[in-house]
C-alpha cells in the first residue's frame, strides 16, 4: 500500500488461492489479490481500497469478469448482486472474508474437457437457433456479418492462412449440424489443409457495387446442416486497399466472438508475414465442451431451484401491447429496419453521474428510461424486456469463439407512478436478480413458464434492450490500416429493439423495429422521444414518469397548438347530406367506411343509404320524425344513420347494452317514431307499437328501393341527432 492508500502493483504477489482469511496477513492478501483483479479489469495503474468500481468505470460487463476472476483465482464463489452490494475493495473483502468463514452457496458441475464423439449435444441456445431455422429456412435475421476496410499493402495468402489457422485452432468454425432420430447435434469436421478466401477485383466498378457486395454478402443464408458456418470474402477496390467480409451464422458465434475473431486475425497474420507462430494462449476447452457441461448443468437441481424461482418472479407477466400502425400479421416476417441517434458524451456523463448516486449502472438508468418510455406509449405498468447477456461466466470461455449468449428476462414495475429515481431503484433489484440467475438457459425458463414459441410474437417478451460497453475494436494488421465499414442490417427479430453501443465518451444508438408492425415515422418519433425523456430526467430525476417530458418544442407546439386550430369556415347552409353528395361525386370509388374484412365505397354507401332512406318514406312516419338506432358496430350502422338523415329525420342512439327499462325509457322520452336495428336484437328491444326496420333481416326488400336520393327540403337548421 502506498502513503495515500493505493495499491502498489509492483509489490503485490502474484495471486493465489485463498484458504482463509482468520489473521491480519491473510486478510490483507485477499485486499492485494482483490486490488490486482481491479486493476486487471478496469486496465488502471492504481485502484484505492476505498474506490468504488463503477465510478471508476466498471459496469455490468466488467463486474462479470472480476466477478469470474474472484471464482478462478481466489476459488471463492462470489454473485453479481453481492459485487453490486459491494464495489469496493474494502467491502468486497469483507463479504469475501464472511464466505470463508461460512460456507457458500452449491457449487456448479466442473468445466472441462469431454470425449469426442461423432456428435456433440448442441447449447441450449443453439437449439433455440435450429429450431427457428428449421420453422423459417433460409432467413438472415441470425447472420453475424462485418465489414473491414484494409488500407495498405497486404499479404492475401498470409491472410487466407491466417483463416487457415483460426479455424483450426476453433472447432466450433468447422461446426454443422446434424438430425438424428429427430433430435439435432453438433458434427464437428477436422481441420481443412486450407481456407477458401476468394478475391474479387471490383476497381472498375462504380462504389455503390460495393454497398451492394456488403449487403448481399449480409444476407445471404447459411446451411447449418452443410456448413461452414463462417464465410470470408476479400474485395479489391483500389491498388492497396482491400474490403474483407466476414459472416458467421450466429448459432457458432456471437458479438464477443466477432471481437475474439477479428484480434485472432491480427494476431495470426502478424505472425505469418514474420514467419512465427501467433503468441495466442493454448484452449483448453472448446465450445462443444462449453455445451455439454451446460446440459449437465440442466440436469443439476441447483438448476431446478433457480427456475422455480424466475418461474414465480415471472408467472402472470402481461404481454406489451404497443400501438402499432399496422395490424400485427398471423405470421410474423422478419423484415426490419433501423433508425439511428447519439447521446451526445456530457447527457452521459450526466447519467452516469445519476446512477452512481443511486448505486446503479449506466445500464440500469438507460433500461429504466427505455421502461418508462414504452410505459407511456403502451398504459401498461406491467411487462417484460429481454436483454442478452454475454454468460461466459468462467475464464476459461472469454478466448472463445462460439455462441455464449443468453437471454435474461427483466420484469418492469412502474406501478404507483414512481419518481423516475425509483424506477432505477426498482431496475436495480431486478436487473442483480436476473444476473444472480443468469446461467439459467432461457429456453428453460421459457418451458417452466408454460410459453411457446410462436410466430405472430416472442415468448416472455417482445422488446430488447443491450448496451454495449466494450465495443469491437479493428484489428491491427502490420502495414495495413484497418477500419469497420458501416453495415446496417435490414432484419427485426423483435418488435422493438433498442441497442446502445460506447463510442468514445459518447453512445451510438440504433433502434431496430419490425416493418410488419411500425413506419419509419414512428421509429424517428419513438427515438426522439428517447431522447427528450433521458434529457428531462437529466434536469430533474425526481419527476414521477407521467410528467416527463419526450416531445420537443417543435412538437409539442404541433400537437398542442397547431393540431387544435380546428377554426375554419364552413358552408353553413349546406346539410349533411348534400355535403356527403358532393364527396360522392369527387370520388366515388375510394373507400368510405371499413369494418373488419369488409368496406364500402362513396358511392356504394350512397346508393345504400338513399335505398334506406326511400324504404323509411315508405312507412309515412310523419315530418321530421325522430328514429330510434339501436344496433352493433357494423357497416349497417354507419349505412343506417346517413339514411335517417337523407330523409329528413333525426336519430336516437341507443346502446344495446342498457337495460330494458332505460331504453324503453329513451324511447318514450324521445317520442321516436320506429326503430332501426338488426335481427339479433330486436325481440329484445321494449318497441311497442313502433315499426321496426331490422337492416339484416330485410336487407334485400329494402334493396328494391331506388338508389338516388330523395327530392326533400331540408334545412341547416333541422335536427340531426
Amino acid at each position: 500500500l502506498s502513503a495515500h492508500g493505493k495499491l502498489d502493483r509492483h509489490a503485490l504477489p502474484a495471486p493465489g488461492r485463498v484458504k482463509g482469511a482468520e489473521d491480519s496477513e491473510s486478510w490483507t492478501l485477499l485486499q492485494e489479490q482483490l486490488g490486482t483483479l481491479f486493476r486487471e479489469v478496469l486496465h488502471l495503474e492504481q485502484v484505492g481500497l476505498r474506490d468504488d468500481f463503477f465510478s471508476l468505470g466498471g459496469h455490468s460487463l466488467l463486474a462479470t469478469q472480476l466477478v469470474t476472476r474472484v471464482r478462478a483465482r481466489l476459488g471463492l464463489e462470489l454473485s453479481l448482486r453481492a459485487f453490486f452490494e459491494a464495489s469496493t475493495i474494502e467491502r468486497l473483502a469483507e463479504h469475501l472474508d464472511a464466505i470463508l468463514r461460512g460456507s457458500s452457496r452449491a457449487a456448479m458441475p466442473p468445466l472441462r474437457p469431454v470425449a469426442r464423439e461423432d456428435v456433440m449435444p448442441l447449447s441450449f441456445a443453439q437449439q433455440r437457433l435450429w429450431f427457428l431455422d428449421q420453422l423459417q429456412p433460409g432467413q438472415a435475421a441470425y447472420n453475424v456479418p462485418v465489414a473491414l476496410r484494409l488500407s495498405g499493402p497486404l499479404d492475401v495468402e498470409a491472410l487466407r492462412a491466417t483463416f487457415t489457422r483460426l479455424v483450426e485452432r476453433h472447432e466450433v468454425l468447422r461446426t454443422t449440424f446434424v438430425v438424428r432420430d429427430g433430435q439435432p447435434w453438433q458434427h464437428i469436421h477436422p481441420a481443412p489443409g486450407s481456407w477458401p478466401l476468394p478475391v474479387e477485383d471490383i476497381r472498375a466498378l462504380p462504389e455503390s457495387h460495393l454497398r451492394d457486395r456488403i449487403a448481399e454478402e449480409s444476407h445471404h443464408p447459411f446451411d447449418l446442416s452443410t456448413g461452414p458456418l463462417l464465410r470470408t470474402r476479400l474485395l479489391r477496390v483500389a491498388e492497396s486497399e482491400h474490403v474483407l467480409l466476414l459472416c458467421m451464422h450466429h448459432i457458432v458465434s456471437d458479438g464477443w466472438s466477432m471481437g475474439v475473431l477479428v484480434t485472432e486475425v491480427a494476431a495470426h497474420y502478424e505472425a505469418l508475414t514474420r514467419h512465427t507462430a501467433a503468441a495466442l494462449p493454448a484452449l483448453p476447452l472448446q465450445y462443444a465442451d462449453f455445451a455439454s457441461w451446460q446440459r449437465e448443468w440442466a440436469r443439476s437441481e441447483a438448476l431446478q431451484s433457480q427456475v422455480q424461482i424466475l418461474r414465480t418472479r415471472l408467472q402472470g407477466v402481461p404481454v406489451l401491447e404497443l400501438p402499432t400502425d399496422f395490424r400485427r400479421p398471423a405470421t410474423r416476417s422478419l423484415r426490419g429496419a433501423s433508425r439511428f441517434f447519439l447521446i451526445p458524451e456530457e447527457r452521459v456523463v450526466a447519467l452516469e453521474r445519476m446512477g452512481r448516486a443511486e448505486g446503479s449502472t449506466l445500464f440500469m438508468v438507460l433500461l429504466a428510461a427505455f421502461q418508462a418510455l414504452l410505459a407511456r406509449y403502451s398504459g401498461q405498468r406491467d411487462f417484460c424486456v429481454g436483454s442478452p447477456i454475454a454468460q461466459r461466466s468462467r475464464p476459461e470461455l472469454e478466448p472463445l469463439i462460439g455462441f455464449f449468449v443468453n437471454t435474461v428476462v427483466l420484469r418492469a414495475d412502474l406501478n404507483g407512478d414512481p419518481s423516475f429515481t425509483e424506477l432505477i431503484r426498482r431496475v436495480r433489484a431486478e436487473a442483480l436478480t436476473a444476473y444472480t440467475h443468469q446461467d439459467v438457459p432461457f429456453d428453460r425458463l421459457v418451458e417452466a413458464l408454460g410459453g411457446e414459441r410462436d410466430s405472430e410474437r416472442g415468448s416472455l417478451f417482445q422488446v430488447m434492450f443491450a448496451l454495449q460497453n466494450a465495443p469491437m475494436a479493428p484489428p491491427s494488421l502490420p502495414g495495413v490500416r484497418v477500419d469497420i465499414l458501416p453495415n446496417a442490417p435490414d432484419t427485426a427479430r423483435f418488435d422493438l429493439g433498442l441497442s446502445l453501443m460506447a463510442r468514445g465518451g459518447a453512445l451510438e444508438g440504433a433502434l431496430e423495429y419490425s416493418q410488419d408492425l411500425f413506419t419509419p415515422a414512428t421509429a424517428e418519433r419513438f427515438a426522439s422521444h428517447f431522447l427528450h425523456l433521458l434529457e428531462a430526467v437529466t434536469r430533474d430525476a425526481g419527476e414521477r414518469i407521467s410528467a416527463l417530458a419526450v416531445m420537443g418544442s417543435a412538437e409539442r407546439k404541433q400537437v398542442l397548438e397547431d393540431w387544435n386550430a380546428t377554426q375554419a369556415d364552413f358552408p353553413r347552409e349546406a346539410t349533411l347530406p348534400e355535403l356527403f353528395a358532393l364527396q360522392v361525386r369527387r370520388a366515388p370509388s375510394a373507400v368510405a367506411v371499413e369494418f373488419e374484412d369488409t368496406s364500402l365505397t362513396y358511392a356504394e354507401l350512397d346508393t345504400r343509404a338513399n335505398q334506406l332512406a326511400w324504404h323509411l318514406l315508405s312507412l309515412r312516419l310523419g315530418p321530421a320524425p325522430r328514429i330510434a338506432v339501436c344496433m352493433h358496430r357494423s357497416l349497417d350502422l354507419i349505412v343506417g344513420l346517413l339514411g335517417i338523415l337523407k330523409m329528413g329525420g333525426s336519430y336516437v342512439p341507443l346502446d344495446p347494452a342498457q337495460p330494458s327499462e332505460r331504453l324503453s325509457f329513451l324511447l318514450g322520452d324521445a317520442g321516436a317514431a320506429a326503430v332501426l336495428t338488426q335481427e339479433a336484437l330486436a325481440s329484445t328491444l321494449p318497441v311497442g307499437s313502433r315499426p321496426v326496420v331490422r337492416l339484416d333481416a330485410e336487407a334485400e326488400r329494402i334493396a328494391r328501393s331506388r338508389g338516388d336520393a330523395p327530392p326533400l327540403e331540408v334545412w341547416a337548421e333541422s335536427l340531426a341527432y
